[in-house]
């Protein structure tokens, strides 16, 4: 079965934006499809919000070129925000992920955010590194060892 995995928006964009960087993995793996992952309508516009930072330089067009290098490989999830019972999340703004995390039955959740990785998952949810991520993947993947 392939895995279902929520990737925060530090991951995803910095797997879109760096194509020579330590995440550029992540972008291929999910154009591979080795695993699907999971968006929602406010797990999308916080991506958006985030390529937007004026720090990237990015025009709509070069936003809007990303995106779809991303959006067509994740399957959609719809649910009510702040309806689900997740943890509290140290930063307010990651239970969105948290919340597309149970609402898509996902396995994992990747983040970077070390403080959002000590939030013990819902059951069946590990909150798990990139590099976690990638040693989880390595075999089914055929991705080598870091």
């Amino acid at each position: 079965m392939t895995p279902r995995v929520v990737l925060d928006s530090n991951v995803v964009v910095s797997a879109l934006l760096f194509p020579q960087g330590r995440l550029t993995w992540i972008r291929h793996t999910w154009m591979r499809r080795d695993y699907v992952p999971l968006v929602s309508a406010a797990t999308s516009k916080e991506l958006i919000r985030v390529l937007a930072y004026p720090k990237f330089g990015l025009a709509p067009e070069a936003i809007e070129a990303l995106l779809s290098d991303y959006l067509p490989f994740a399957e959609t999830v719809r649910f009510v925000p702040g309806e689900a019972f997740v943890p509290e999340t140290p930063d307010p703004d990651d239970r969105i992920f948290m919340e597309l995390a149970v609402a898509g039955e996902a396995s994992l959740l990747v983040t970077g955010d070390r403080a959002l990785r000590q939030v013990p998952g819902p059951s069946g949810l590990r909150v798990v590194s990139p590099e976690e991520f990638r040693a989880e993947l390595g075999d089914s993947a055929g991705l080598p060892s870091e």
